[in-house]
């Protein structure tokens, strides 16, 4: 650092500023010591800044699903938030979802220097209550309250509300549910939400046929549920088994929207481009991963011995998007 400065023509305390990325540096001098870092090879030194900082500059992002779209979206925004922020991310992805996995997790990211930890849907079907290491401040990306560590997630149950609520005020009798897997909490919300209107409005409450979130899930459902001519409305968990559902009712004769009104859940990019688009609960997924991120960083960045931020926003509501697949029955 002594040799940047001295090419720099600057303070040591300048080319560390520029280092750590303090705004109180100039452009024309920032310019000046990155050019003499690059012209010596100056790398910072990770041990010593967190010897001087007590940071590594580093979090840790826990999740079980790496195809799941809502799982990628959440860490798309929390890897651009993190950079945005001189932060940097690592990855540890958990097959099994139990809390001793989970905990095994953690573990490892705090073994390798994080200074926070994000868990992305926190699905742990061993226990009721999650608890984790506490060597570094965690937050969970999740809908459920029921967590020692705070909490931000989607509502799923307004989003599937909605959903069912849109079709009933259609004048369908009842809404046939395509479930995502027993061992995701928020197919367990959207279920239990479609389950509980449909109870308070008075109608029959069909079994439901569980998927795997996938379009071939989709479409076997479909054709089960499809062989019963008074089925009129469908609400699919996700966007990817409503598509399923298009195609099924397609070769079976069903014409969507005047035989078939089918909604979907998550509102992806394909979502308006089917045939025939597809109305879809939208989710700000990318919110929830920026709320996990700035109340995480807030806890960081918090002077020791400073009270625990307050836990704000906690939920982000979903939108429903009505398109061209819902209409009344008949059409």
């Amino acid at each position: 650092m002594a040799d940047v400065a001295k090419l720099a023509g600057v303070s040591g305390q300048t080319v560390s500023r520029v280092v750590n990325g303090n705004d109180r540096v100039t452009d024309a001098t920032r310019t000046k010591v990155e050019a003499a870092m690059k012209q010596l090879g100056y790398r910072a030194n990770i041990a010593a800044r967190a010897l001087a900082t007590g940071r590594f500059g580093t979090i840790g992002v826990v999740m079980f699903n790496l195809s799941a779209v809502g799982n990628v979206r959440i860490v798309e925004a929390v890897v651009a938030g993190a950079q945005a922020r001189g932060y940097s991310v690592s990855l540890a992805v958990v097959d099994a979802p139990t809390e001793q996995e989970v905990r095994a997790a953690v573990r490892g990211l705090t073994d390798r220097a994080v200074d926070g930890v994000i868990v992305i849907e926190a699905r742990v079907l061993d226990t009721a209550h999650l608890r984790l290491p506490e060597e570094v401040p965690v937050v969970i990306a999740d809908s459920r309250a029921a967590h020692k560590h705070p909490t931000f997630g989607m509502d799923e149950a307004a989003g599937a509300r909605a959903a069912v609520d849109h079709l009933l005020e259609l004048g369908h009798a009842t809404v046939h549910h395509v479930a995502g897997p027993a061992g995701s909490n928020p197919a367990q919300r959207r279920r239990a939400a479609w389950q509980r209107l449909l109870k308070r409005s008075g109608r029959i409450i069909p079994p439901p046929v569980v998927g795997d979130w996938s379009p071939r899930s989709g479409y076997d459902a479909a054709h089960r549920l499809l062989a019963d001519d008074s089925v009129t409305a469908v609400f699919a968990a996700n966007d990817q088994m409503a598509v399923g559902v298009l195609r099924a009712a397609a070769e079976l004769g069903r014409r969507v929207p005047d035989d078939l009104s089918v909604v979907g859940f998550d509102d992806l990019d394909l979502a308006p481009y089917l045939t025939p688009p597809l109305t879809t609960v939208r989710q700000d997924l990318a919110q929830v991963g920026r709320r996990c991120l700035d109340h995480l960083i807030a806890q960081i960045e918090a002077p020791p011995g400073s009270p625990a931020a307050p836990v704000a926003g906690r939920f982000v509501h979903p939108e429903l998007v009505i398109r061209a697949s819902t209409a009344p029955p008949g059409g």
